[in-house]
């Protein structure tokens, strides 16, 4: 596509996204990325492009970000976000679907696992264990992913999360 059109648009102090996400999850370690100015991880992914399936725009994304092939798999859930970062309000649809790496690529003790530049960051990649409390420590978002990740459901579904302070009536 030679005219990239990523499906996010700002609004005045409002911002709609469109993004992707892998859950990557090899020995109870799930992969989480940093960009070098964020104070959050997240899932692999981004944004999808107009006129791109999500699976396809995932696939697309794992390259970019991970240097690898990824195989997208299942869609495990779906989500619409409300939440303020920057100084702009976003209203975000997410698609999170299953995804695996080459068998090379799993937890090796070694952080950040892997570190690759994309779109102008350092993105740094790190397995994390699901267990205990380590994601919360590194703030993965969203706020309610890391309870989905450990209680693992059995088909997709479907997540509203609104961080938007209460209008008062």
């Amino acid at each position: 596509m030679s005219d990239r059109q990523m499906l996010s648009f700002p609004f005045g102090k409002q911002r709609f996204n469109y993004r992707v996400a892998a859950v990557i999850v090899v020995d109870g370690h799930v992969l989480v990325s940093r960009e070098d100015d964020d104070d959050h991880v997240m899932l692999p992914g981004g944004r999808v492009e107009l006129g791109e399936a999500s699976a396809l725009s995932l696939e697309r994304e794992i390259g970019e970000e991970l240097g690898m092939p990824g195989a997208v798999g299942d869609l495990l859930a779906t989500s619409e976000s409300f939440y303020s970062r920057g100084g702009e309000d976003f209203h975000e649809i997410g698609l999170f679907y299953w995804a695996t790496l080459p068998e090379t690529a799993r937890p090796n003790g070694q952080s950040p696992w892997l570190v690759r530049w994309d779109e102008g960051h350092e993105l740094r990649n790190h397995w994390v264990p699901l267990a205990g409390t380590a994601l919360e420590a590194i703030n993965l978002l969203p706020r309610w992913l890391p309870a989905l990740l450990r209680k693992m459901p059995t088909g997709p579904v479907h997540i509203v999360h609104d961080e938007r302070p209460a209008t008062p009536i």
